[in-house]
């Protein structure tokens, strides 16, 4: 071991007289420690919102979407085979998209009607794990509304509906319902088409605005209903990575030119993925001058070691030490506290997210964000660069103290 070291390691144990510099010492690696601990655990937070936000969002904007300039696509079979060839994609689905009026008789709203493929396996898994009362196979399903007042017995098709949706409606699984749409005919009139359906499926998403919203229905029924036969709107393509989102765009651009457009969930979402993106750095600025406040503490408490080890230092330098070898000590002393500070900050950090996201006592507003508890996304990478950061801060706070130590002069230290 370098004698620097065991200098270093010297000055870190208390003596009676050094009591308060021990103090200040101690405090100095706490705050540290805070400061890494909360930037820690505020940076999982951000990373645990930034991916739930991320999921739900896409289960409303496509991962990637080819739709046709010109209106309609009729070729969706052939599109779907040629997708599945590309590297990267996880499947393809088409659909149909359109605004109607859903009422209960006891309860009336505004709805987007999804037409799905309810065995298209990316279906199935996008939307088949929100389903709380029934399946997507109930999509499929006929369905016989007994003759009433209304007129005589009718066969549909069902339709799921969004939780909160339910509750407007004041409907459960099996009651019917009735839905008005417009319709623009191909010569360009508009009209208005009703029909009954019955609630097949209810599901719970997480986020208020697609349960309160949002309605699926077979795609084929969709196709008769709004009058769009062996016709979708687009295609929604799902990737195995999102980290391929560009790699894919750009090969389904060569694959299908124009008429046909390529867009991508970064382009649906680019402003929010953008202003998100802003607030973690914001953020992460903010508790970075945190631990900046607790890392130059090391200066106060490393001036008043030098000030009370100024005839140790002469002394070092009279038996030969270089004025290099006196600012390594006091290098290695504040690095030894930030190495400290930050370990321990670590730690804590480490416990706080797993409790957070192991007890999950902290709870937020459902209707707001999505989630009723706080969403951790544990990053080593994240870990790694607040423990650098911290390490640098304590590095730049021992370079004054350390370098005034250096010019201490033998001489006029033995003479005072």
């Amino acid at each position: 071991m370098r004698y620097e070291l065991k200098i270093a390691l010297r000055y870190l144990r208390a003596r009676r007289k050094d009591a308060f510099i021990s103090i200040t010492t101690i405090f100095t690696a706490v705050g540290v420690m805070i400061g890494v601990a909360a930037l820690t655990m505020t940076l999982s937070v951000m990373g645990g919102f930034e991916q739930s936000i991320k999921e739900r969002v896409l289960n409303l904007s496509p991962q990637v979407q080819i739709l046709n300039s010109q209106g309609s696509i009729d070729n969706y079979v052939d599109i779907e085979k040629k997708v599945a060839t590309v590297p990267g994609v996880n499947g393809a689905e088409s659909y149909i998209v359109g605004q109607a009026m859903l009422s209960s008789g006891r309860g009336i709203g505004g709805v987007v009607v999804r037409g799905v493929e309810p065995d298209n396996p990316v279906v199935r898994h996008q939307w088949g794990r929100y389903m709380t009362s029934g399946g997507l196979d109930d999509l499929s399903r006929s369905y016989t509304i007994p003759a009433g007042a209304a007129g005589p017995a009718v066969t549909t098709g069902g339709l799921a509906i969004g939780v909160s949706l339910a509750k407007k409606l004041k409907a459960k699984p099996g009651d019917a319902v009735r839905m008005v749409a417009p319709i623009i005919s191909p010569d360009g009139s508009l009209s208005t088409k009703s029909a009954q359906f019955v609630i097949g499926a209810i599901f719970d998403s997480g986020m208020n605005f697609i349960d309160t919203n949002m309605v699926f229905i077979n795609l084929a029924n969709a196709q008769d209903f709004f009058g769009r036969v062996g016709k979708v709107d687009g295609v929604d393509i799902h990737l195995v990575n999102l980290d391929q989102t560009d790699a894919v765009t750009d090969a389904m651009r060569k694959l299908f030119p124009s008429p046909y457009r390529v867009r991508n969930w970064i382009e649906f979402n680019e402003s929010a993925a953008a202003g998100f993106a802003l607030l973690k750095r914001v953020y992460a600025l903010v508790l970075v001058m945190l631990i900046g406040v607790a890392a130059f503490n090391l200066v106060a408490t490393l001036i008043m070691v030098v000030m009370e080890k100024r005839k140790d230092i002469a002394v070092l330098i009279a038996m030969g030490a270089t004025r290099r070898d006196v600012r390594l000590i006091f290098v290695l002393k504040g690095l030894i506290v930030g190495a400290a500070g930050t370990v321990a900050g670590l730690i804590l950090g480490a416990v706080g997210c797993f409790a957070l996201a192991r007890y999950q006592f902290i709870h937020i507003p459902r209707e707001i964000y999505g989630i009723s508890t706080l969403p951790i996304d544990v990053s080593p990478a994240s870990f790694a660069a607040v423990a650098l950061a911290s390490m640098i801060l304590c590095l730049l706070a021992t370079v004054y103290p350390a370098r005034q130590a250096s010019r201490e002069m033998p001489v006029e230290v033995f003479r005072s």
